[in-house]
């Protein structure tokens, strides 16, 4: 099992009970969620990989169960890793993807343009 496939269900019901536009991709050996063509949240084995702004993200690495995201061993500022035991009950699940969906408007599109000749 790369990710917990209850935690990628869970999230995909939250996400089309708020009726959010989404399609999900094998990335990083888990399971990610896009949002308007860009990384909102993920699944990396039990846990959650919430994208969110900059400016919360120190106060939000204080809360219980979260940490964060160091998939390369070096943290990157606006990603954050969630345990499974911090998201168990579904409003605490809810609030970790509306603070990824909060940011996705502003965050940056990574994908690449083809280029046109």
């Amino acid at each position: 099992m790369a990710y917990n496939e209850f935690l990628a269900d869970r999230v995909t019901q939250v996400l089309k009970d708020k009726r959010i536009s989404f399609y999900s991709k094998k990335m990083m050996g888990g399971l990610t969620f896009m949002v308007d063509d860009k990384m909102c949240v993920g699944i990396i084995k039990d846990d959650l990989m919430v994208r969110l702004d900059p400016e919360i993200y120190e106060s939000s690495i204080l809360k219980e169960g979260c940490r964060p995201m160091d998939f390369t061993h070096r943290p990157i500022k606006g990603y954050v890793f969630v345990d499974a035991l911090a998201v168990d009950m579904d409003s605490e699940l809810e609030y970790w993807i509306q603070l990824a969906l909060d940011f996705n408007p502003k965050a940056i599109n990574r994908k690449k343009k083809k280029k046109t000749n």
